[in-house]
């Protein structure tokens, strides 16, 4: 089975962006909720733009405010 990357990325993007708009958050607070997340990084993300470390995904996740299995259930 061949994936599709880019696409993969931007519905997982798509995702990400739903739940930071769901709970009400900016870029920034996630940003600001994170250890080393840059709002760039975080767009990037909600814009299918980046494919990320599993580090990042973790850091991501605690920036929401979720556990890094709910941004994977997409």
């Amino acid at each position: 089975m061949e994936m599709n990357k880019e696409a993969d990325l931007k519905k997982f993007g798509v995702h990400v962006k739903k739940i930071r708009t769901e709970l009400g958050l900016s870029q920034d607070d996630v940003v600001l909720n994170s250890e080393r997340l840059i709002k760039a990084t975080i767009s990037d993300i909600e814009n299918g733009k980046r494919n990320f470390s599993y580090t990042t995904l973790l850091d991501l996740a605690k920036g929401l405010g979720k556990h890094p299995k709910e941004l994977l259930d997409y």
